[in-house]
């Protein structure tokens, strides 16, 4: 992929057009090959981007505006339809030279198990990182009805690499038993339905060390987000996950990268997940890139 000139599609509102002199990289991972409900989640990237154009670029939440941070949008990286293997190792190069270059990667998915090679490429730069991880499953299984590359099994595939006690999961309400098991034996902290208190405690003992957060689109409650593949009642709200986004942007962390996935709009026609994603995306680059 070119990083020498904008995406010839539409680009994030206020995205800059020079790569080299960007702080983040903005790209998409079209994939949808592994779900194991509903598929659709390839899509989100594109039209996340589509609608930023309805966006303020000021935000009333950190009182700062998006050309006062210098973000390329790469677009999307092209991923070969239906071959996850090969889609996993192209998202894993990409991001190694997004980190080549010093820059912070921020990706849109796409199913979770996109989160897989980047979470492989950042813990190269990072050994010492920790995992943010909001979400409404535990995506703590080994396979998926055999099969190892699932986006049922990128937090268990994560935490095997970085440490279980390196892994933070808030906002979780469905997943195997032996899954909560398994996090509990091996020290992995879940917080099970809330993601903002909980998050305000374990932020302190994070203070200074690099983190990624992933956050799946279906944390939040369907009536806040219909347009997901999995979709699971009980969650959070938008305004508290906001809130959150906000926590983690005036704590001392070092957040190193992030994505948002599973966002699928085949699945709400009055469009409010992926206008909801667009300004999640926007206080995430407001937020955390400092």
């Amino acid at each position: 992929m070119r990083f020498d000139e904008a995406y010839s599609g539409n680009v994030f509102i206020k995205s800059h057009p020079n790569y080299e002199e960007s702080k983040a990289v903005l790209y998409g991972m079209p994939m949808d090959w592994t779900v194991s409900f509903r598929p659709g989640s390839r899509f989100g990237p594109a039209r996340i981007r589509e609608v930023s154009i309805g966006l303020e670029e000021y935000s009333l939440y950190l009182d700062r505006e998006l050309e006062e941070v210098k973000f390329f949008d790469a677009g999307d990286i092209p991923l070969p339809f239906g071959n996850p293997e090969r889609s996993v190792a192209m998202i894993e190069e990409f991001v190694d030279k997004v980190l080549a270059d010093g820059k912070i990667p921020i990706g849109m998915g796409g199913e979770h198990l996109v989160t897989w090679p980047v979470i492989k490429a950042m813990h190269k730069k990072y050994p010492d990182m920790a995992i943010i991880h909001m979400d409404a499953h535990t995506d703590l299984r080994e396979d998926y009805e055999g099969e190892p590359l699932s986006h049922a099994t990128i937090i268990r595939k994560s935490a095997e690499l970085i440490g279980p006690s390196n892994v933070y999961s808030f906002g979780i309400r469905s997943g195997l038993k032996e899954e909560f098991q398994w996090a509990k034996e091996n020290g992995m902290k879940i917080a099970p339905f809330e993601v903002l208190e909980p998050l305000k405690k374990v932020l302190p003992e994070l203070a200074g060390r690099p983190v990624y957060v992933t956050i799946d689109i279906d944390v939040l409650d369907p009536a806040h987000a219909p347009g997901t593949g999995t979709v699971d009642c009980g969650g959070i709200t938008a305004k508290e996950l906001l809130a959150s986004i906000h926590e983690i942007a005036h704590s001392e962390l070092q957040v190193i990268g992030c994505d948002l996935v599973e966002v699928a709009p085949i699945y709400d026609p009055s469009e409010q997940t992926v206008n909801t994603a667009s300004k999640l995306i926007r206080e995430m680059i407001l937020g955390w890139i400092k």
